[in-house]
């Protein structure tokens, strides 16, 4: 049986960690979000198993041999969860670049990202529990989202469109035992951040931050590379792409890492396309935006307080990500 419901996003990121108000006065958390009622090009399933992205035992997240893995340099905090994406296009087609550096994806492409926790990050192979897989599927040039919660015995994944709190506890790779209130998002409060020019939109996976060395066929090559061997994307020149840096490989420059950091974490939002929302301060938090032009110097004190405070995020996480903050203030105490 298949649903239709409001559209959310892939890869939904709840404006995690944007640390700066969306009130243009002041800084507020709380934010009131408008209902979006966004087109619709696809009624989902209400299972995960009737896409047949899992070869073999669902629970392992062994990718069928339909779908590609997708790994990124820098990542989007979610409560210290892991993440697997993986990407799937209809045969004959391909993955473009285009023009302002963003991918340019086929109608009937397929992207998920599934958020999990392993048991004890000292050793995986004592298991994992799956939490939510996020589902996006282009169509007639509209990109449409579900959410699918996993069950307790982690045979399969149902569609969840009002939101779900899960408790979740974890031992890090330290050995500090964790445990939080997951939040799985509604689909209201999802669109909030995945919106480009008022229509949903996939994020993180951009060229920029998919330029890095990936392990393929037991050697490693870029994988932009990789994905033109494999037809998935056209040829262009890879070494003429820019490269978005892991924020928390501590090789690379503070500034780097900072602006980084605000991309996966704060720009989906404050973009000019983003929530209009979140753009009455006008930010510009891209990657690849000349630093003079996101609008961090000028308020640049208020950013601190806003950190200080943890006036942000209003939805999406419930735990601090502790290293991206100490992050962030050293970035801007630098600049």
């Amino acid at each position: 049986m298949k649903t239709a419901f409001p559209l959310i996003s892939f890869g939904i990121a709840l404006c995690a960690f944007i640390f700066i108000s969306c009130n243009k006065e002041d800084y507020d958390s709380q934010v009131t979000i408008e209902q979006f009622n966004f087109p619709q090009t696809v009624i989902f399933e209400d299972s995960l198993t009737s896409y047949q992205v899992f070869s073999g035992t669902p629970a392992d997240l062994t990718p069928s041999a339909d779908f590609e893995l997708l790994e990124l340099s820098s990542i989007l905090f979610t409560d210290y969860s892991h993440k697997q994406r993986l990407v799937k296009i209809p045969p004959g087609t391909q993955m473009i670049q285009l023009s302002d550096g963003t991918i340019g994806f086929p109608d009937g492409t397929i992207l998920t990202k599934t958020f999990f926790y392993y048991h004890d990050e000292r050793d995986t192979s004592l298991g994992k529990r799956n939490i939510e897989t996020r589902l996006e599927i282009k169509e007639n040039g509209l990109w449409n989202a579900a959410t699918y919660v996993w069950n307790e015995d982690q045979t399969n994944a149902y569609l969840k469109t009002d939101g779900l709190t899960t408790p979740v506890s974890w031992i890090d790779e330290n050995g500090v035992s964790h445990s939080t209130n997951y939040e799985v998002p509604s689909g209201n409060d999802c669109i909030a951040c995945h919106q480009s020019d008022s229509k949903v939109a996939p994020i993180g996976s951009s060229l920029l931050n998919l330029n890095r060395d990936v392990e393929r066929n037991g050697g490693t090559l870029n994988q932009l590379t990789y994905l033109q061997n494999e037809g998935l994307l056209n040829n262009f020149q890879v070494n003429q792409i820019g490269q978005m840096v892991d924020y928390n490989n501590a090789n690379a420059s503070l500034d780097d890492r900072g602006r980084a950091y605000l991309a996966m974490n704060c720009a989906h939002c404050h973009n000019p396309s983003g929530w209009p929302k979140a753009n009455e301060r006008e930010f510009d938090f891209r990657y690849q935006i000349p630093f003079a032009q996101t609008g961090i110097s000028f308020e640049e004190e208020k950013i601190k307080r806003a950190l200080d405070e943890r006036e942000m995020p209003f939805i999406g996480n419930t735990m601090l990500d502790e290293e991206g903050v100490n992050l962030l203030k050293e970035h801007l105490d630098n600049l």
